[in-house]
Formats: structure tokens, C-alpha cells, sequence
């Protein structure tokens, strides 16, 4: 495996003092670098997971790992091989279905957003949806980014961890770098007006506006990728998330 994974910090955890809460930590870092790893399209559908390699490129010991490993096999996202591990295929059945769990579970943060954020964190929310106004339809890496920091901004300013938590394991369907080569401008277009008609009714504090407005974006944006993935629901896994960075499906 090549070290292609980061921590978030600017040095890799320490490998000592496995027990414990550094330890905790340890694991819950490894684990969501691979997490974010396998939703991004980073690591491919079928790829091995072994161990001692994904341990080398992280510069921890394998017991962080194995936790992280495990945790990553309760979501579905990863199933035992003959020799460690492998990302499982998400069918396009699957996705759809996760897409419809997360637009009732994202529409109601946004619903709570409305009612309980700070008006810094609308201000916040403001600012990313200006800057993503601004940028260059071909830049992948800057609509993925924005696009995952306006979505964060307004899950975080819900309040409410368990939802936070269940929105992210509903994600195995996700906006990625893959995913935003294969859309065109003008669906950059349309997000972008599905974005200001959910800070609109975050600015106005109307929950019940915001609750449909983030439904809809979310489910509107999965038809787009369906249709561009595969035509029907038999699809043996849906084709943004196998395709290497670069290729079309």
C-alpha cells in the first residue's frame, strides 16, 4: 500500500502508550482517515486493506488499525478477505436508499440549524456559499470542498451529536472528486441555487423551509450522479466510486 493517507494534524499519533484514551485516539484517527478515504473514492471498491501495510503508511502499530478496521466492517464498508481486508461495492440500489436515509436526516439538521445556530455560524455558512459561487466549475477539489464544509457547517449547527453520527454513516454515497469530474457546469449551477435556497431559509430561521429545501438538494443531486452512473437500479455498483481520479466510467 502506498502512503497516500494524512492525519489531520501535522504529525502522525505517536505509536506508544496504546492503552487508554491516546490510544482511543489513536484509533478514532486511523479510522476516520480511511473512512474518508473509501467515501472519497481515494481507495477503490475491491481494494485490499491489509494491516501491517495501511499501519506502515500511518506510522502507528497495528492495534489502532484493527480497531479502526473492525469499526469500518460494522458499517458495511469493508469486508473480510482471505488475507485481510477489502472495500465492499456499493450497488446503486444501496446508494439510492442511503441517499434517501440522508435527505431525512440532513433535512432535519437543517431544520435544527435553522432554529439553533448562531448567527456566526449562518455567517459562516454565508461565507462558503460566496466562495463557492466564485470558484471554477472544472475545480474538483474546490466544489468538493466547499460543498463538504457548507454541509458541515449547518450539521454541526443542529446540535445534536447522535444526528451528526447518524448522518455520517448514512454517507456511503458521497460527493467526491469522481463524481464531480463527471458534472457538467450547469449542474455545478443548479447545487449552487439548491445551496442558496437553503441559506435562505437558514437567514430567515424558517425550519420547516430549510427541512425541504436541503431534502430536495440532496436527492436532487443523486438523481444527477444515478443518471450519469448507471441506468438502472440492477447496476452491480454505482460507477463514481470505482473510477481511478482522471478516468470516466
Amino acid at each position: 500500500m502506498q502512503k497516500r493517507f494524512s492525519f489531520s494534524g501535522s504529525e502522525p499519533p505517536a505509536t506508544t502508550a496504546e492503552n487508554g484514551i491516546s490510544g482511543r485516539r489513536r484509533s478514532g484517527d486511523v479510522y476516520e482517515t480511511l473512512r474518508s478515504a473509501i467515501l472519497s473514492g481515494e481507495i477503490r471498491p475491491n481494494e485490499p486493506l491489509i494491516e501491517a501495510d495501511i499501519a506502515a503508511a500511518l506510522a502507528v502499530s497495528r492495534t489502532p488499525v484493527r480497531e479502526a478496521l473492525q469499526r469500518l466492517a460494522v458499517e458495511q464498508l469493508i469486508l473480510p478477505r482471505k488475507r485481510g481486508w477489502a472495500v465492499r461495492e456499493i450497488t446503486a440500489l444501496e446508494a439510492g436508499e442511503n441517499s434517501e436515509v440522508r435527505a431525512a436526516l440532513e433535512g432535519y439538521a437543517a431544520q435544527l440549524a435553522a432554529e439553533r445556530a448562531t448567527d456566526a455560524e449562518i455567517a459562516a455558512a454565508a461565507a462558503v456559499h460566496a466562495r463557492r459561487l466564485a470558484i471554477d466549475p472544472a475545480d474538483d477539489k474546490a466544489r468538493v470542498e466547499t460543498n463538504r464544509e457548507f454541509h458541515g457547517i449547518i450539521v454541526a449547527a443542529a446540535r445534536n451529536g447522535k444526528l451528526k453520527d447518524a448522518i455520517l454513516r448514512s454517507g456511503r454515497f458521497y460527493f467526491n472528486g469522481s463524481v464531480a469530474r463527471m458534472t457538467s457546469p450547469e449542474e455545478f449551477r443548479l447545487s449552487n441555487e439548491d445551496h442558496a435556497a437553503i441559506m435562505a431559509a437558514l437567514q430567515a430561521r424558517d425550519g420547516d423551509r430549510a427541512e425541504q429545501a436541503m431534502r430536495s438538494h440532496i436527492m436532487r443531486t443523486f438523481h444527477i450522479f444515478e443518471k450519469l452512473s448507471y441506468p438502472s437500479l440492477d447496476a452491480p455498483s454505482l460507477a463514481p466510486l470505482h473510477a481511478a481520479h482522471g478516468e470516466k466510467p
